[in-house]
């Protein structure tokens, strides 16, 4: 029960369609059995109350809300809700991202429209969740923001839309520790490596025209540790720590979940 009485908003709360679970839904399933009540968001509201079925069988507690993370006015209706439901934000986790399915590509080759898709998705949703959640938090003198970023934000990636989200992402994690940190408000990023995720295996298999199997051993080949992927269980449990009291001294952090990949950077 580490989260015991607190208030958990997972954006990303879904996943896209594979025969894995995806970081969003594994973080919240965590959340809730740690003890928190979740309000699991999505742009698909039938995934995110699939999230919440998961957590009340498990005998937690959750609400599912739409919400298209492009549309600010979606992420302030969001957090009016959760604190119109529980009366408190504790957690904003924010765990959207696209990249191949956005059109994403090398710099020759990238569309301005598919730049400004992947753009708004990874990185300008994520500034308006927070700017939506963080009165509430300063209000409280409390709250732990926990961002998804990625190794690509770090390591030689082909695909520029993505590459620059995830980078400018850790700058904003850090922009907003040390600007709310006195009032008591946390901010920290997690940069997950190779993960074995519907959007990062199953995705790719689709867009590629390749089997999900071929994919998947790939990518494992190129992970230090085990030659094994992560999983999205890895991601969750590097997100409870951050958001839990255990962390209560942590603020600012880019915390790598990568099985050793950042190892092989500089």
């Amino acid at each position: 029960m580490r989260l015991e009485s607190k208030v958990a908003v997972v954006v990303g709360a879904g996943q896209s369609p594979g025969e894995t679970m995806g970081n969003g839904r594994a973080t919240a399933l965590l959340f809730a059995r740690e003890g928190a009540k979740v309000l699991a968001v999505d742009r698909d509201l039938e995934s995110a109350e699939a999230t919440v079925a998961m957590i009340t069988e498990a005998g937690g507690e959750a609400a599912a809300f739409r919400a298209d993370v492009t549309d600010e006015s979606a992420l302030a209706a969001t957090m009016a809700d959760c604190v119109a439901r529980w009366g408190r934000i504790d957690i904003l986790h924010n765990n959207v991202g696209i990249s191949v399915a956005g059109g994403d590509a090398e710099v020759t080759e990238i569309t301005s429209d598919a730049f400004d898709r992947i753009m708004a998705v990874n990185l300008r949703g994520v500034v308006m969740a927070v700017k939506h959640a963080l009165p509430v938090m300063r209000a409280q003198r409390s709250g732990a923001i926990v961002n998804i970023s990625s190794l690509a934000a770090i390591e030689n990636y082909p695909w520029v839309a993505y590459k620059a989200s995830k980078s400018a992402m850790i700058a904003f994690t850090r922009q907003v520790a040390i600007q709310n940190a006195e009032y008591g408000v946390r901010s920290n990023v997690i940069l997950p490596g190779l993960m074995d995720t519907p959007m990062a295996v199953d995705t790719r298999a689709r867009a590629w025209g390749k089997s999900r199997a071929e994919v998947a051993a790939a990518r494992d080949a190129r992970v230090p540790l085990r030659h094994k992927m992560g999983t999205a269980w890895d991601v969750a449990h590097a997100a409870l720590f951050l958001a839990s009291d255990e962390a209560g001294f942590i603020t600012g952090a880019a915390l790598p979940v990568d099985g050793g990949a950042a190892c092989n950077i500089g």
